[in-house]
């Protein structure tokens, strides 16, 4: 079996393979955060908040979850050429870091489950649009379609980077233009209804209200700690990195969630495929569904491809194929889109809770661990050593302190906000139900490692 070439492999990148610059690692980061779940967003957002006040709390949000995932990834990433399950194995242990490729996997799964049936639906409405479909015909149309496009990111990813840095570029003018096209078009052909809207659960407290799209916008934005790692260890270093990190990742989502949010307070539907046909007409619509199809292809093959390079880091598929890793990333969400659909689509909100539940404290945990108590100096020949005497064994290969801090930041999230109800308790109406868990967590961490782990001589400090 031929070796992996570089940027399909778990090693770290020298700095002579990362051969992305600023602007094409910008290209690749917007392509993959502008996806139709923005809309979906934007919708739990405009259940609480108008359109002026909703934006500002997702916009607040999102480049607060975007500055936790870069302090947490991209320094370590970046100097070492690691992706996100690596740069977290000095934190977690030499075993103990399975739990991120578990998170990691479960996570991106479950985003690409959202991006395969809003592409199958888009592609429905669009042959319905065109007369080539009946209506009837589309829970068949979106199995199909699902189909197809696995196998087309399948081949695509085969080139591994080079060919998602390639799409990017072709993907990139199109979804930015049209996306801001739809987004002019929603809000001026329909600004007295969302002039009028009322949001359908808002509280009574703005303030909880706004809060919670703060909330909203943080765990969004935190979604991004399982993708980030494989991309910016294409570029050369932090400062490469670190604003097309905060402006390619952390602005897309905001601005595109607008959609989502004007469309469920004038329309009370989010789902693009369901309002673009009726409010742009068949040409504007077929256009728009086009724009909606892209955008989800070009965020499915980044996810696919940072599951795959997080699971070369499992030893049991380190000298698996390519095409192996990639088909692990791909047959659950086949499975999933084609078998469930509707289970899925109905609890994406409960999904998107509980990101906030795991990846608040995981950031927080290496932001203290690598830029507070290393001070940016780790072993990455320990990343890669495993067993009694290497740097990160630990005990047994995990590390207390981040399996007491991550147990620390559940309790606290789940104590200020339920996840699947959305009920809270203060001061979650102040600080949000991800930033107290960050701070929890990193507090119990950095305790547990100055009180035990370093007196001990553990963990290579």
């Amino acid at each position: 079996m031929s070796a992996p070439a570089t940027d399909e492999s778990g090693w770290p990148l020298t700095k002579a393979d990362r051969q992305w610059n600023q602007w094409q690692l910008f290209v690749v980061l917007l392509v993959t955060a502008a996806a139709t779940w923005c809309y979906i967003i934007g919708e739990y957002v405009g259940y609480y908040l108008n359109l002026r006040m909703g934006f500002a709390a997702m916009t607040a949000g999102a480049m607060i979850g975007m500055l936790l995932v870069t302090l947490a990834v991209v320094p370590t990433a970046t100097r070492f050429g690691l992706d996100s399950i690596a740069a977290a194995k000095p934190q977690f242990g030499d075993r103990g870091w399975i739990i991120t490729v578990f998170l990691q996997y479960a996570s991106i799964i479950g985003w690409n489950c959202l991006l395969m049936i809003f592409f199958g639906k888009s592609v429905s409405q669009l042959l319905v649009t065109i007369g080539l479909t009946s209506p009837e015909s589309g829970p068949l149309v979106i199995r199909v379609v699902t189909i197809i496009a696995c196998v087309a990111v399948f081949f695509i990813l085969l080139r591994g980077g080079t060919g998602l840095e390639k799409v990017s570029k072709i993907l990139f003018l199109f979804i930015v233009g049209i996306g801001l096209w739809m987004t002019f078009m929603l809000l001026t052909g329909q600004s007295e209804a969302i002039a009028a809207a009322k949001p359908a659960y808002a509280s009574g407290s703005l303030q909880w209200d706004y809060v919670t799209g703060i909330e909203i916008g943080i765990v969004s934005l935190l979604s991004w700690w399982p993708y980030i790692g494989a991309m910016v260890r294409e570029a050369p270093d932090a400062h490469t990195a670190t604003l097309p990190s905060m402006l390619g990742m952390g602005l897309p989502v905001p601005i595109l969630s607008v959609v989502g949010l004007a469309a469920i307070l004038a329309l009370q539907v989010s789902d693009p495929s369901a309002w673009l046909v009726q409010l742009g007409g068949a040409l504007y619509g077929t256009i728009a569904l086009a724009f909606v199809i892209a955008a989800n292809l070009g965020t499915t093959l980044a996810g696919v491809y940072a599951t795959a390079v997080g699971l070369r880091q499992v030893p049991a598929l380190a000298s698996a194929s390519w095409r192996t890793l990639i088909l692990i990333g791909l047959l659950p969400v086949a499975a999933v889109t084609i078998l469930v659909p509707d289970l899925f689509f109905s609890n994406f909100g409960t999904f998107l809770a509980f990101i906030g539940v795991f990846f608040s404290p995981i950031c927080a945990i290496q932001i203290v661990d690598y830029l507070i108590i290393r001070r940016q100096k780790i072993s990455i020949r320990g990343i890669f050593s495993s067993g009694p005497g290497a740097p990160y064994h630990y005990w047994g290969g995990f590390n207390p302190a981040a399996i007491l801090a991550m147990a620390a930041g559940f309790v606290t999230y789940l104590y200020l906000l339920n996840p699947v109800t959305y009920a809270s308790r203060s001061p979650y109406e102040f600080l949000t139900a991800s930033l107290p868990t960050a701070v929890v967590a990193g507090i119990v961490y950095t305790a547990v490692t100055l009180l035990i782990n370093k007196p001990a001589g553990k963990g290579g400090y």
